[in-house]
């Protein structure tokens, strides 16, 4: 796995942002890839450590240490083909995904993983440059249809899956472009949209065929596509977002985070502002702003903020401030709870914890204000934490344009779901297992957040896979494609 003694003789290093001043006046992305020669000594680092947590840390169990090994070695073609094994798209993972297989690397129990994430994103780039990367198109085809509803990275990998077994596969997006929150919830600065548009020419040169701008259950009836095909499977990704229910939630100025992230990367696009924002133009541009919410959309929110000009940005998040270290001996190689600082959060934002919102106000119509107080988490009689107002904490913050980024509750129900007649699990989720992912419609399958819940892209794209091979076992009662 790498260099035996790769480990003690190497330091961790990984790459490297272009200057604050200098990324936040553009939208493109910053990361600063590592040279080969620094590659080849990170991936020398793997250790040979007998158990591959990493294996397990890693949702689509991408086989870590030997495309480390690879690597290490200079068989970058060979790195790829183990790499593709498990994951259809590492270029959109080694660009958002947390990559939870680092917190899981034996060498993170001193602080200092392999550069997993950074490998990962090297080699399926050079992939492309090398021309390597070629479309999988199936010898034979099975005469079966398929209709994937969603075209997110769940949607997208399990009709690669399909399609590369001979089956026609038909992928539905309600959106005029495809790629679910991948193109319209992160924005271009973490990930360029190109990198869809490229994977979109493979996968119809595999026979996949998109059909944006169409809406199941609205603009099409959910019984046509059980009519039409042999199965359906619903990748729709959560997206009823969690509200701010105070008063004076009315007021204009408080958003939810995807329709202010959505009208940039439609301009980023190319779109005309009408086509963009069409129901107004939400900016923040000299704007004082409050995001609510401390993941990874709040945070997407803060680098937009900046790019258009806010003048002020404060992030809100109602739980407590996390430590700076976790305790290993609790949490390794599990995901820890710890506080992690996004690129986008170091360009300039004030942080604040513990913060319950608990009205808003204005005049005219528009906000001006949000009420707080501060909170305290205690356990509980049930033993679970509680939160509970700190007497006397109350504060006010000056606002122009409210964010709400508090994570989603379910999919929408309306429309497709309503008409399927799937059962639902007790969150609104839809209700499948993760054995064979069908619902309680027969022949309609369920994977990514819309079976799940909100979650990771990397999640996303395992399920894609797994579900694929589901389907093509209901076709053809055997399968050849991996789990």
């Amino acid at each position: 796995m790498g260099k035996a003694t790769g480990f003690l003789e190497f330091d961790r290093l990984d790459r490297s942002y272009d200057p604050v001043e200098n990324r936040v006046k553009t939208w493109s992305e910053f990361v600063v890839p590592l040279p080969a020669e620094q590659l080849n000594k990170q991936a020398a680092r793997c250790m040979d450590c007998g158990i591959p947590f990493c294996h397990n840390g890693c949702p689509v169990n991408n086989i870590i240490p030997d495309f480390n090994d690879l690597v290490y070695r200079d068989q970058w073609r060979d790195a790829l083909f183990v790499l593709h094994s498990t994951n259809n798209f590492p270029e959109f993972t080694g660009r958002i995904c947390p990559a939870p297989c680092e917190a899981s690397c034996t060498l993170n129990i001193t602080d200092n993983p392999v550069t997993i994430k950074t490998i990962e994103c090297a080699i399926v780039d050079r992939g492309w440059k090398e021309g390597w990367i070629k479309p999988r198109v199936p010898k034979e085809k099975t005469g079966k249809k398929v209709a994937v509803v969603g075209s997110g990275p769940a949607g997208m990998a399990c009709a690669q899956q399909l399609a590369r077994v001979g089956h026609a596969v038909t992928l539905f997006e309600k959106n005029d472009r495809v790629g679910g929150l991948l193109r319209y919830g992160i924005p271009d600065f973490k990930m360029e949209k190109w990198l869809i548009d490229r994977r979109m020419e493979q996968m119809e040169a595999e026979g996949v065929e998109f059909k944006t701008l169409v809406e199941v259950g609205i603009d099409i009836p959910f019984e046509k596509l059980q009519t039409d095909f042999d199965a359906v499977v619903m990748t729709g990704g959560a997206e009823l977002p969690r509200d701010l229910e105070v008063s004076g939630r009315e007021l204009d100025g408080i958003h939810f985070a995807m329709d202010f992230l959505r009208q940039q990367n439609k301009r980023n696009a190319g779109d005309a502002e009408q086509v963009a924002a069409p129901r107004g133009t939400i900016s923040a541009k000299g704007k004082h702003v409050i995001v609510i919410g401390g993941g990874d959309t709040g945070s997407d929110c803060i680098g937009t903020s900046i790019r258009q000009g806010a003048a002020s940005i404060t992030q809100l998040e109602i739980l407590e401030k996390p430590p700076v270290h976790e305790n290993k001996e609790l949490t390794w190689p599990d995901w820890p709870l710890k506080l992690r600082t996004s690129s986008s959060q170091e360009e300039g934002a004030e942080r604040d914890w513990s913060v319950l919102t608990t009205g808003a106000s204005g005049s005219d119509g528009k906000i001006e204000a949000l009420n707080c107080v501060r909170v305290e988490w205690v356990q509980g009689d049930s033993g679970r934490p509680e939160m509970r107002q700190v007497e006397g904490s109350e504060f006010e913050l000056q606002a122009d344009l409210v964010l709400l980024a508090m994570g989603f509750l379910s999919p929408e129900h309306k429309g497709m779901i309503e008409q399927s007649k799937v059962k639902l699990d007790p969150r609104g989720n839809v209700a499948a297992n993760t054995d064979d992912y069908t619902t309680s419609t027969p022949g309609v399958f369920a994977a990514g957040d819309m079976r799940r819940g909100q979650s990771l892209v990397v999640w996303a794209i395992r399920e894609g896979r797994q579900c694929a091979r589901a389907v093509d076992e209901y076709l053809m009662g055997t399968s050849t494609l991996p789990r």
